[in-house]
């Protein structure tokens, strides 16, 4: 007897093709998040820094000022504190779009996982198909087995007492 093809085996193809697809999908996701939350805190660090520079160029300015220093040395201060502020301002416009980017990338993460769970629950829900599929071959073959063995012995019974060997092997069994 020929083996039975389960007819939906391309489907259950594609379906694990979409999982591995949204799976994968899922991971690019996740590792965006990772790099746009980086970038954040790179971004921060940055702020912090220039503004630990302002404070130290502040400090550098009034101790230079209090001790007679030039009206020139005064400009050139104030210009480069005025940078690091325009630098600073210019940081936190920055982290500020920054941090949309990483809302965004949440936001993606969270569709391609319900993306992932989906593709999952359906290849898992053929994958289910094809075993009941297989329980009702296997349970088609035994029942049809049983009936040739049934058939069989039927055969045989009839056989033996066609020729009357049932009878005597009966009889003989009694005694």
């Amino acid at each position: 007897m020929a083996r039975a093809r389960y007819r939906l085996e391309a489907m259950l193809r594609v379906k694990l093709r979409e999982k591995q697809r949204a799976e994968f999908a899922l991971a690019k996701a996740i590792e965006a998040l990772k790099a746009a939350r980086e970038k954040e805190q790179q971004l921060i660090k940055e702020k912090d820094e220039i503004i630990a520079q302002w404070i130290a160029k502040r400090d550098e300015m009034h101790d230079r000022m209090n001790v007679g220093g030039l009206v020139f040395d005064g400009t050139v201060y104030v210009n480069y504190l005025r940078k690091l502020k325009e630098q600073e301002e210019e940081k936190v416009e920055a982290i500020e779009e920054q941090r949309q980017e990483v809302e965004r990338c949440v936001e993606k993460v969270a569709r391609r996982r319900r993306d992932y769970i989906e593709a999952a629950k359906q290849h898992q829900m053929m994958e289910k198909h094809k075993e009941l599929w297989q329980k009702k071959i296997n349970e088609e073959l035994s029942r049809r087995e049983e009936k040739e063995f049934d058939e069989l012995g039927n055969t045989i019974h009839q056989l033996r007492r066609w020729r009357g060997e049932g009878d005597d092997a009966e009889g003989a069994l009694a005694h």
